[in-house]
């Protein structure tokens, strides 16, 4: 009897003490759904905020003068670069508030994830915004470039060619940036644009050096005339 007695109380202190933990518990709980809720409805107000004001810049329309989105298009892919913004501010904030949750439930290790998440995000919009202006330079370099070709009285097809050379050594070193940023494959990437640079460097040498040996030859001849 004593045995069955003793049993008894360690199963009713037992379920006493889970009961007392479930009750210190709902507080908590009740606290992280209220946080989640008003997180939820933060984040959804804050970039439709987000998008609005960027679509007053006319930002969109510069990224569509670039092509990407026509391009994306062809694979069933739609893309803005405001609702873009927005969805990345969205999700900042969602975290953000995740956070919270887990620091309110007391589980240290989500808290650390998802903190390593938040300090990452600002890293992904300074990428975006490297990308977009490197193809709103790129496409401006391609049109000044072409028209610049042209009036020079330089054949289409080769102004076509400068010109979209100069466009995309500029996405290029966007993307390169971007991708530095990201610390994606950081020394790949300030290998392939230190070969990019003397790529260019040679490029222009060789292109300066043949087209400008008959002007050189002819400054040097004068040069030596004068000095008899």
């Amino acid at each position: 009897m004593e045995t069955v007695q003793t049993w008894g109380e360690a199963l009713l202190s037992s379920l006493n003490n889970l009961w007392l933990k479930i009750v210190a518990f709902v507080p908590e709980l009740l606290s992280a759904l209220v946080v989640l809720v008003v997180g939820l409805i933060l984040a959804s107000l804050l970039s439709k905020l987000v998008y609005e004001l960027l679509k007053l810049t006319k930002i969109d329309v510069l990224i569509d003068k670039t092509g990407l989105p026509k391009a994306m298009k062809k694979y069933g892919m739609k893309f803005s670069f405001s609702g873009l913004i927005a969805g990345v501010v969205k999700w900042f904030i969602i975290v953000a508030v995740l956070i919270v949750i887990a620091d309110i439930l007391n589980i240290p290790q989500i808290t650390r994830f998802l903190e390593s998440i938040v300090l990452y995000i600002p890293n992904v919009l300074v990428a975006i915004v490297i990308l977009a202006i490197g193809l709103i330079v790129g496409n401006a370099a391609y049109k000044v470039t072409n028209s610049s070709m042209q009036a020079a009285k330089i054949g289409k097809h080769q102004s076509h060619t400068i010109a979209g050379v100069a466009k995309w050594a500029l996405v290029i070193f966007a993307l390169l940036a971007a991708l530095t940023q990201l610390n994606i494959a950081s020394e790949l990437i300030q290998i392939l644009f230190t070969g990019i640079v003397v790529m260019f460097a040679l490029a222009g040498g060789l292109a300066f050096g043949l087209g400008g040996k008959e002007h050189a030859t002819k400054w040097l001849d004068a040069m030596h005339k004068h000095k008899k």
